[in-house]
């Protein structure tokens, strides 16, 4: 998922964040309940925030569901920009684009 920090903000790009489908996989679903309930704002077609306060809870959040095997690592990893610094708190659940 790509991913930026700007002014101690995390950003989770919203054409990354998963997807609620009616119907749809629980896991999928479980998936963008919990990035959404520690989330500082999720707008309709906007970018997710995370708060620093968070972080670990994102990183305990992003491991289990990739240790899980039914999700990709596309969908639990975060990307940043070449040019950017990766949190250590962050460094176990991203890379580099």
């Amino acid at each position: 998922m790509r991913a930026s920090i700007q002014q101690q903000i995390l950003f989770i790009h919203h054409e990354d964040v998963p997807q609620f489908k009616k119907g749809g996989s629980v896991v999928r679903n479980s998936y963008f309940w919990a990035l959404k309930a520690i989330a500082a704002h999720t707008k309709r077609n906007g970018d997710w925030e995370y708060d620093p306060e968070v972080w670990l809870a994102l990183q305990r959040l992003l491991l289990s569901f990739a240790e899980s095997g039914y999700l990709g690592l596309r969908e639990t990893q975060l990307e940043f920009a070449v040019d950017q610094e990766i949190p250590p708190i962050l460094k176990l659940v991203a890379t580099w684009e």
